[in-house]
């Protein structure tokens, strides 16, 4: 990771680390050793959870094991669905502390917009940074239209959107939108969930740079401007995933900026935020 990769400045004068590692279904404390380990020794400081993961209490269980001291790395988690609503999003953040053994968080994400708790849930964001619990507050998977909503009665708007985003799926245009409100893209299943690994065009570009798939993919993320936390329990991926030390050129980020299909492998937002929870999805 090159010096001018290892942050990215948030508007609240956070810096947050470009290059995370996502935790999602990492659930025994023998994976979550393995990989943490793994990803703190290749450099990772932002490490990512949500209370829909259950796994807050093996992810603080292990840094407590492997003696990382708080103020060398990022924290990030997000308030699930049932746990929207001004009182509940304060009592499961609360928990969420106490899962993670830390004092606060570093960042903050609403999982999921909630069109019955939409405010109420931002105000208890709001008042938990105001608290000390939070350093910073944003949002994850949340449309255009849903920053716009909430910026009629926000205090103070998201520093982080993290949403689906990979070549399959680029969100050019909510992209553009973030920037234009000082909000960092940062990109969950930045590999669209291994889609875009076999793809001919991709595997060549790589191998003309001497690198995997997803080290290119990930690199592309990094040089349109985003934040990205690939997931991985496997140690020499997690290694490789770090190492994004090269550039692409212009024409190359070019070729990946149209591959676009629009393309999602997860939840369309707008029938969560109408349902109030996730959906099911169908297996292709």
């Amino acid at each position: 990771m090159t010096a001018e990769l290892d942050t990215i400045k948030l508007a609240d004068g956070t810096k947050m680390p470009t290059v995370g590692l996502g935790t999602y279904l990492i659930n025994t404390p023998e994976l979550m050793d393995t990989s943490i380990k793994a990803a703190y020794e290749a450099g990772y400081r932002l490490f990512d959870t949500a209370q829909l993961y259950r796994n807050e209490d093996l992810l603080g269980d292990t840094l407590t094991k492997l003696g990382i001291a708080r103020d060398q790395i990022f924290i990030t988690s997000k308030v699930a669905e049932i746990s929207q609503g001004y009182d509940n999003a304060i009592a499961s953040i609360d928990d969420s502390l106490t899962r993670l053994k830390t004092p606060y968080l570093d960042l903050v994400l609403v999982h999921w917009p909630v069109h019955e708790h939409f405010f109420e849930t931002w105000k208890a964001l709001e008042q938990l940074k105001k608290d000390g619990k939070v350093r910073s507050i944003g949002v994850a998977n949340f449309e255009m239209s849903h920053l716009e909503l909430l910026k009629t009665q926000a205090e103070e708007m998201p520093v982080v959107n993290q949403v689906e985003c990979h070549p399959y799926m680029s969100q050019k245009s909510l992209v553009q939108f973030d920037k234009e409100n000082d909000i960092v893209t940062q990109a969950w299943s930045p590999l669209g969930h291994g889609a875009v690994l076999d793809d001919p065009m991709l595997k060549k570009m790589a191998a003309h740079h001497n690198v995997s798939v997803a080290q290119l993919v990930l690199r592309w993320h990094t040089m349109n401007g985003l934040a990205v936390v690939p997931k991985s329990a496997n140690p020499e991926r997690i290694k490789e995933n770090y190492q994004l030390d090269f550039d692409l050129t212009e024409d190359e980020v070019d070729m990946i900026n149209i591959m676009n299909r629009n393309q999602r492998t997860g939840r369309e937002p707008e029938l969560v935020y109408e349902l109030g929870k996730q959906y099911k999805l169908r297996k292709h």
